[in-house]
């Protein structure tokens, strides 16, 4: 990997743990204001809303602009806007409206930062390196999203409010010095004018008309419907005397670590995984295991027994995530990356979050297992998706992405 990649990776695991840190702090310092119940979770609402409301938008934007410097100010508003509440709560006026609103502001610029960051990769490493890059980029942003962001949280935020807040608007400063070190244009040239909602419109004309990247948004989006509605109601059947696996908070806490564990040993092995099996043999695998994550809980209730399962789920779910961004990377003309990467982020949350809703509703009408069945059939069931897939239809996709790009 050459230097600027290294220097795109350490802004990427700064703004990461910048991330990781303050989805944790915001509802501890919220608290401090407010102890209802619906004003602490609408603040991770808030956080996932740009994404459904605005994605679109920030994938035609990141393809216009320079992607380098909408990185840069996607973070600095990010910083401003944290940096501004923090100096409110100082002066004492600091209110749950003001976290409010800096959730809201830090995840529009997220949409901008993360679709231009996953579309910038190409430019930087070169087609060819893409595994090897891409399996860097989510293991930064696994180890600081996952690991140390959220423990670094609980300490800030058991320091003071102050102390939370400043720390991401630290991290985010220091990313925007790593990537003014990024030198280069990341600008895509256009042969047009056009107009936004003209952009938005050809980026899904393309997604929708693409065989292999159509399958992918719908696998994507079947199995996140599948994860969000189990792990929106895991806490009912893991946590407490009278659930299902009568585990204490800190033990749940351990528990649901082992997913990430596994997300990060799959992006340190999923290039070489890639290399000796196979690209569509990886997939296979990676998307069996993954449907671990939910099938371990329709079976058992052992929590050793889940922990594995969550682990191996989430090495497979990792892996499966690296071979697909470099596919899509790979398939998608550069002129149009943005648009792919916010279109498969809206699928990703929007799914996400539907279902979320349809396992409370699942669990209030039949009970909590019948929602890890019905999850663990629909995770395993996008397995059909790669019947499609075949390495027939990528080398033919990829020759037709080849004559584009030449033509």
């Amino acid at each position: 990997m050459n230097p600027v990649f290294w220097r795109l990776w350490s802004a990427a695991g700064l703004s990461s743990l910048a991330d990781g840190v303050l989805k944790v702090a915001l509802p501890l310092v919220a608290v401090g204001y407010t102890r209802e119940p619906a004003l602490i979770a609408g603040l991770a609402f808030a956080f996932s809303l740009p994404w459904l409301l605005f994605a679109l938008i920030a994938g035609a934007l990141v393809d216009r602009l320079d992607r380098r410097r909408a990185m840069l100010a996607a973070n600095l508003v990010r910083g401003g806007l944290l940096a501004g509440v923090t100096l409110l709560t100082v002066f004492g006026g600091g209110s749950i409206w003001a976290l409010y609103v800096a959730a809201v502001g830090v995840g529009c610029a997220e949409t901008i930062y993360d679709t231009a960051a996953q579309s910038i990769v190409p430019q930087v490493v070169g087609r060819e390196h893409l595994a090897r890059a891409n399996g860097r980029m989510f293991a930064a942003e696994q180890t600081a999203n996952e690991f140390a962001g959220p423990p670094l949280a609980g300490v800030l935020a058991a320091a003071g409010v102050v102390a939370a807040l400043v720390t991401p608007v630290a991290l985010w400063a220091v990313a925007v010095v790593a990537l003014l070190l990024v030198r280069g244009e990341y600008r895509i040239p256009r042969e047009k004018h056009t107009t936004l909602r003209a952009d938005i419109a050809e980026g899904l004309r393309f997604l929708v008309r693409h065989k292999v990247l159509r399958t992918f948004s719908v696998m994507v989006g079947t199995f996140n419907f599948a994860t969000g509605a189990t792990f929106a109601v895991i806490v009912l059947y893991a946590v407490g005397p009278g659930s299902a696996m009568g585990l204490s908070a800190p033990a749940f806490g351990l528990l649901m670590a082992t997913s990430a564990a596994g997300g990060l040993t799959g992006s340190l092995v999923a290039e070489v995984v890639e290399r000796r099996l196979g690209r569509v043999r990886t997939l296979w695998i990676s998307w069996l295991t993954g449907g671990l994550s939910v099938g371990t809980l329709a079976v058992t209730a052992n929590p050793y027994a889940v922990g594995a399962g969550f682990f191996v789920g989430g090495a497979g779910v990792m892996v499966s995530n690296v071979v697909m961004v470099s596919l899509r990377q790979r398939l998608t003309p550069d002129r149009l990356l943005g648009r792919l990467n916010s279109s498969y982020r809206l699928v990703a949350w929007g799914t996400k979050s539907l279902g979320a809703l349809a396992g409370g509703a699942i669990a209030q009408g039949l009970g909590l297992h019948a929602v890890f069945v019905v999850m663990a059939v629909l995770a395993f069931a996008v397995l059909a998706g790669l019947l499609v897939v075949t390495e027939d239809a990528l080398v033919a996709a990829e020759r037709d992405q080849s004559g584009c790009v030449s033509a």
